[in-house]
């Protein structure tokens, strides 16, 4: 029986048909101020990661490593990417995660694509996935998993998917664990935004400071013809490019290679 809620980040669909009883409440309570701190320690790894590096894929890595250790539940992780040409799992924790993962591209649908196409978390145990996903079960019962747990990522166009849990008990993971994980998801979903802007303007820097070089290059080569050969800048431009189409090489390569010529002579 499907329940919808509306917890930290929005709704989650459960099929796990279990009920949490007070006992379950008192052991979240015990818990809770020592797994905060697992989540606070997991945090300041992930910044380090992102200090380290300027690829999205080692940060990607670091969001796995480090969500196993926010959701007590959890055994393994993964990442799955949407694209144009469909789904792909981009960092892992653990190759049997992989295998698991591909199974639901095989089927089409999954608990993982669930939670990457409608923005939903969704929380499922091995007898809710077989009556819906059937090959997806059997091969998560293959690699010993009896719980899965996903929430949606969205960075940006094309950065859209999950973070996807496995867990090898049958518990179909707790309140408590959805709510780590939602908290976690948020925290890293904003992380990854800023990066990926911060990408996108080392990216724009980069190209205005290769056009900017390449500006100066050709003006070079520009100014070394109309001094030799007596001639306007607007002759001497219309030189490089003729001889860029003629070698079929990028006009500010052909330039500094007729500087560096030069220069040589």
């Amino acid at each position: 029986m499907t329940r919808q809620r509306l917890p930290v980040g929005g709704a989650v669909h459960r099929f796990p048909g279990r009920t949490t009883r007070d006992d379950d409440m008192t052991d979240q309570t015990t818990e809770l101020l020592p797994q905060l701190d697992e989540v606070k320690q997991a945090l300041e790894v992930l910044s380090e990661a992102v200090a380290e590096t300027d690829e999205l894929g080692p940060l990607l890595q670091a969001v796995c490593a480090q969500v196993v250790r926010v959701v007590p539940g959890a055994d393994m992780a993964s990442i799955t990417i949407l694209r144009g040409d469909g789904a792909s799992t981009v960092a892992s924790t653990d190759e049997r995660a992989v295998k698991i993962d591909a199974a639901q591209y095989d089927e089409g649908d999954g608990p993982c694509l669930r939670a990457a196409r409608n923005g939903e978390t969704v929380c499922v145990d091995l007898p809710a996935a077989e009556r819906m996903w059937p090959h997806f079960a059997a091969v998560t019962h293959g690699q010993g998993v009896g719980s899965y747990l996903a929430a949606p990522l969205d960075v940006a166009e094309g950065l859209t998917g999950a973070v996807n849990l496995f867990g090898f008990g049958d518990h179909g993971f707790r309140d408590l664990d959805q709510q780590y994980l939602e908290l976690y998801t948020l925290i890293v979903t904003t992380v990854l935004r800023l990066f990926h802007r911060a990408g996108q303007a080392r990216e724009q820097v980069r190209h205005l400071s290769t056009a900017m070089q390449s500006r100066g290059v050709i003006e070079q080569a520009k100014g070394i013809l109309m001094a030799a050969r007596r001639i306007s800048e607007d002759e001497a431009f219309q030189l490089l490019v003729a001889r860029s189409q003629r070698e079929n090489v990028k006009l500010h390569t052909i330039a500094a290679r007729f500087v560096a010529e030069s220069t040589r002579a």
